[in-house]
């Protein structure tokens, strides 16, 4: 039998506005993934300490506030100290495209700008992650 997809979606640092992540959290588990929403005002390291106990295959971050610089690399920093490296990294929000090549040089997978639908969002995340066991 084979498994589900398995995603934690959050929310870091101090941006209080989740009605977008909210909405992709609900289209992937529609789409039949596991979804856990960790909900407002997340640290990276508790961010990356839900995936690891949830056994999560990708982490996707929605960051409006402007510190997506600062937020992703710290969570792929410590994905890396906790030899989880392999969780995909993904994410969306008000992002600069003049950012996006920095954070794809970090290892974040995808960046969603505003304007992504939510099909085109499920459709990656199926082609990119793999299924839980």
């Amino acid at each position: 039998m084979a498994g589900r997809i398995r995603v934690v979606v959050a929310k870091p640092g101090l941006d209080g506005h989740d009605r977008g992540v909210k909405i992709v959290a609900r289209a992937l588990r529609d789409a039949g993934m596991e979804v856990v929403y960790t909900g407002l005002h997340q640290t990276p390291e508790q961010i990356v300490r839900t995936a690891i106990q949830e056994d999560a295959a990708a982490i996707g971050l929605s960051i409006l506030s402007g510190a997506h610089m600062t937020l992703f690399a710290r969570v792929l920093e410590i994905l890396r100290e906790q030899d989880a490296g392999d969780i995909v990294v993904f994410g969306g929000g008000i992002i600069p495209e003049a950012d996006i090549p920095e954070l794809r040089r970090l290892g974040v997978a995808r960046i969603f700008t505003p304007g992504a639908s939510t099909r085109e969002i499920v459709e990656w995340v199926r082609a990119a992650v793999p299924a839980t066991v």
